[in-house]
This record gives C-alpha cells, sequence and structure tokens, in this order.
C-alpha cells in the first residue's frame, strides 16, 4: 500500500516540477533571447524581459528544491558521515528534521505573506503589473511539496528501500 501511494504522489510531484520548470524555463529563455536578438539587431527594447527573468528564477529556485529532495540532491553534511560511518543515520535523520522544519516554515510563513500581499490591490510587477500573490503563492506550495517528499524518503531510508526513482529504473 505504501509503495503504491509514494509511487503515485511522487510520479504527480514529478509531473509537477518537471513541467513547471521546463515552461518557466523556456519563458525566460525566450524572453532573455529575443530581447538580446531585438537588442542587437534593431532599436527595440522589451522592457520587461529582465523582470520575466527574475522571477522565473524564483519560481525556479523554490520548486527546484523539492525535486533536490527526489534525487537527494540538497546540501547536507557529507563528508563526516564517511569519516565515520556511524554518525551516517543520525546525520540524515536530522537533515530530514531540518528540511521538515524548512518546508514547515515555508508554508507558514509563505501563506502569511501571500494572503497579505493578495489583499494589497496595488502590490503588482513593475512592468508587467501581474498581482504579485501569485509569486508568493510558490512558497507554500514548495512547502508542501517539500514536506511531502522528504517524508517519502524519510520512510525510504527508515525501510532501507530504495527510492522510488531507483525502483522506476531498474
Amino acid at each position: 500500500m505504501w509503495k503504491k501511494a509514494s509511487r503515485v504522489i511522487d510520479r504527480t510531484l514529478t509531473f509537477v516540477e518537471d513541467w513547471t520548470l521546463f515552461i518557466a524555463v523556456s519563458v525566460a529563455l525566450c524572453a532573455a533571447m529575443g530581447n538580446v536578438i531585438l537588442r542587437k539587431t534593431t532599436s527595440i527594447n522589451l522592457y520587461w524581459s529582465d523582470e520575466v527573468v527574475r522571477k522565473v528564477i524564483f519560481i525556479t529556485t523554490y520548486i527546484g528544491a523539492s525535486a533536490a529532495i527526489r534525487s537527494r540532491s540538497l546540501i547536507r553534511i557529507d563528508a563526516l558521515p564517511q569519516m565515520v560511518p556511524v554518525l551516517k543515520r543520525a546525520l540524515t535523520l536530522i537533515g530530514h528534521l531540518a528540511a521538515l522544519f524548512f518546508a514547515g516554515l515555508m508554508i507558514k510563513l509563505g501563506w502569511g505573506i501571500t494572503l497579505m500581499v493578495y489583499q494589497d490591490e496595488y502590490a503588482r510587477t513593475a512592468t508587467l503589473q501581474i498581482r504579485e500573490w501569485y509569486f508568493y503563492a510558490v512558497l507554500p506550495v514548495m512547502g508542501v511539496m517539500m514536506f511531502v517528499r522528504t517524508l517519502i524518503v524519510m520512510v525510504e531510508d527508515w525501510r532501507g528501500a530504495p527510492s522510488v526513482e531507483e525502483n522506476e529504473r531498474g
């Protein structure tokens, strides 16, 4: 039951992460390249392209954090467990607990700031005039994604089972 549920959750989160990252980076790349090409070949400057790139960096940073948990690529203490193998499980647990704490903060604080910015009708991006709360809503969503991913990874570590990603490959 756990394997099936975690596989469905993993596939769903992977789909959301991959497509969000793909679309966001594609939009930023097109905006930046279009601006460079127009600036070099004509006198036209897309004044909004820098804002698009900044917002994409914001989105990809936070959604990428959830994807990093999936591939077990978050920053962690790596040298100490190699030197003292006995500490590996304890340090891994501390890392997972830190990720859960961070995810919880992102949910709580992100939700609060999203509501605050939602209520401010003048909170809009400088050039495109997009409501800012759309971008701040990424924070609690990312927090939930990180929290769920970390729980899945913790259970896999606790059971000594291969990760969902490893099961998919072979």
